[in-house]
C-alpha cells in the first residue's frame, strides 16, 4: 500500500539520536552511528521526528510501505521499556533489591564432602530477584529455563522445597491474595520472550492459591506457546496432596 513514511538521508545524518527520542513508536534506531528506520510497520508517517533533526536528514515521502501496525508498536515499546528496566537494575543506578542476577552454585558432586551429621541443606535459588512483581521478563536467567511458580507459603509449609522443587529450576514466587494486581501479564511476557522448557506451579490447598494457577493458565494461552506444565498442591500440614 502507498502511504506517508519517513526517509533518512544517511549522508546528512550526524548520529545525534534526537529523532529517536522524538519517535513515540520506536521506529528509529541508531545503527553504526546513523539513524535507521527499523520497521516500516512501526512508522505512522506523522513526522514527529522531523523538527528534532538538526541537519534536515529526515523527510516524509509517499511510497509503497507496510501498513502501520499499532499492536506491533505497543509490543515493541513494551519490550524496550523492559530492556531499559533490566539494564537499570543491572547497574548501580537501579534498586539494589531488584537487580537481575544469576546465582551460580556448585553441582552436588563438587560440593565439599561432610559427614551426615554436619551436612547442611543447600539453597537452590538460582537467581535474584524471585518475586514475580520484581523479575524483569527478559532477564537472561529465563532463557531455556525450567520455571517454578510458587505461592509464598509453600516454602514454609513444605520443608524440602529446595531439593524437591527448586533444584535446577528458576523460581519465582507470589501471593495472589496479598499482592496487588494479576500476574497473568508478567507471566505471559516471560513465556513469550523466553524459550521456557516447562512450568511447575506449586500452590497451597487454600482456595486463594487458585489465583496463581489461573494466572499461569492465562499466561500459557496468551503466549501462544505449548509448554509442558503441572500443578502440585501442598497441604497446610506440609504434605503433597496430589502426588
Amino acid at each position: 500500500m502507498k502511504r506517508n513514511i519517513v526517509r533518512i538521508d544517511e549522508d546528512k545524518c550526524n548520529g545525534c539520536g534526537l529523532c529517536i527520542n522524538a519517535c513515540h513508536e520506536g521506529a528509529l534506531q541508531l545503527v553504526d552511528g546513523k539513524a535507521k528506520l527499523v520497521s516500516e510497520s512501526y512508522c505512522d508517517g506523522l513526522g514527529h521526528c522531523l523538527p528534532e533533526c538538526p541537519t534536515g536528514a529526515i523527510t516524509i515521502e509517499e511510497r509503497e510501505a507496510e501498513p502501520f501496525d499499532e499492536e506491533a508498536v505497543l509490543r515493541n515499546m513494551k519490550e524496550k521499556q523492559e530492556q531499559t528496566q533490566a539494564h537499570r537494575y543491572a547497574h548501580a543506578g537501579g534498586c539494589p533489591g531488584s537487580r537481575a542476577a544469576l546465582i551460580r552454585r556448585p553441582a552436588a558432586e563438587t560440593r565439599p564432602s561432610t559427614s551426615a551429621e554436619t551436612l547442611k541443606p543447600q539453597s537452590e535459588l538460582r537467581q535474584w530477584p524471585c518475586q514475580i512483581k520484581l523479575v524483569p521478563a527478559n532477564a537472561p536467567y529465563f532463557r531455556d529455563a525450567h520455571l517454578l511458580v510458587a505461592a509464598d507459603c509453600t516454602a514454609y509449609a513444605y520443608a524440602s522445597i529446595h531439593e524437591d522443587f527448586m533444584k535446577n529450576k528458576v523460581t519465582i514466587i507470589g501471593c495472589p491474595k496479598l499482592d496487588e494486581g494479576d500476574y497473568s501479564e508478567k507471566l505471559t511476557d516471560i513465556l513469550r520472550l523466553n524459550d521456557i522448557k516447562s512450568v511447575t506451579v506449586l500452590r497451597m490447598e487454600v482456595p486463594c492459591c487458585g489465583g496463581i494457577v489461573n494466572a499461569v493458565k492465562n499466561a500459557l494461552l496468551g503466549s501462544g506457546k505449548l509448554v509442558p506444565w503441572q500443578v502440585v498442591t501442598i497441604g497446610t500440614d506440609g504434605t503433597i496432596l496430589n502426588d
